[in-house]
């Protein structure tokens, strides 16, 4: 589990072809001592397992499943990642629980730079559905509040610190993101959909019942 605040930027050294899986070598920018082979870290917001190291970087193996349903897929040597341990017990969590589990991908189709920078990012249907103007939401892990939603994009406003310490810095129109929509909202639509085709009605007696209110 992960918060959506993004440690540090790591850059890929080193990719490996193993049998249909990549394995991915990534330094980041100061190295953690304390990493541990086994130990989940996010990787642009997908949640790998460290498997080795080698000098300053450290050794993840993709999938292709994960290949195919992330931006990892398209990784070159020089892209710079976002890095994330995951959450010790005695945490802060600043973002909004993020699992490193993927829902799809957006491409951004605005970057409009200012004071703060405004990203409109689209989105597929099956994504949208679930969203919700000042709600969370991980964009290539990083833990970001909804300001609007336009069709099938949403607008995210980055203060200059999300900017500088994360990969949106080098991202332009038509760069593809992976997306991870909040859990509690994912639970919330699914609980009213099975309200909604059980034909019951939703009244506050119910939302109190399932822990909503």
């Amino acid at each position: 589990m992960f918060t959506g605040i993004i440690e540090q930027l790591g850059e890929v050294r080193k990719i490996e072809s193993i049998s249909g899986n990549k394995k991915l070598f990534i330094k980041p920018a100061s190295f953690w001592q304390d990493l541990k082979i086994g130990e989940s870290i996010a990787v642009d917001g997908v949640c790998l397992t460290v498997v080795g190291f080698k000098k300053d970087f450290f050794a993840a193996e993709v999938m292709p499943a994960t290949l195919s349903q992330t931006t990892l897929g398209s990784l070159k040597l020089g892209e710079y990642v976002n890095l994330e341990r995951s959450l010790m017990p005695a945490s802060h969590l600043s973002g909004h629980f993020v699992s490193g589990h993927i829902d799809g991908m957006g491409v951004i189709s605005n970057k409009q730079k200012g004071k703060d920078v405004i990203l409109s990012i689209k989105v597929s249907a099956e994504i949208i559905k679930y969203l919700l103007p000042k709600g969370s939401i991980a964009v290539d892990g990083i833990s970001l509040t909804i300001g609007e939603i336009k069709n099938k994009e949403f607008i995210a406003y980055l203060i200059p610190h999300t900017l500088k310490n994360t990969n949106l810095q080098f991202k332009n129109v038509g760069d593809k993101v992976n997306i991870e929509i909040d859990l509690l909202a994912k639970a919330v639509y699914q609980y009213l959909q099975n309200f909604s085709k059980d034909k019951q009605e939703i009244t506050k007696e119910m939302l109190i019942s399932g822990g909503f209110l």
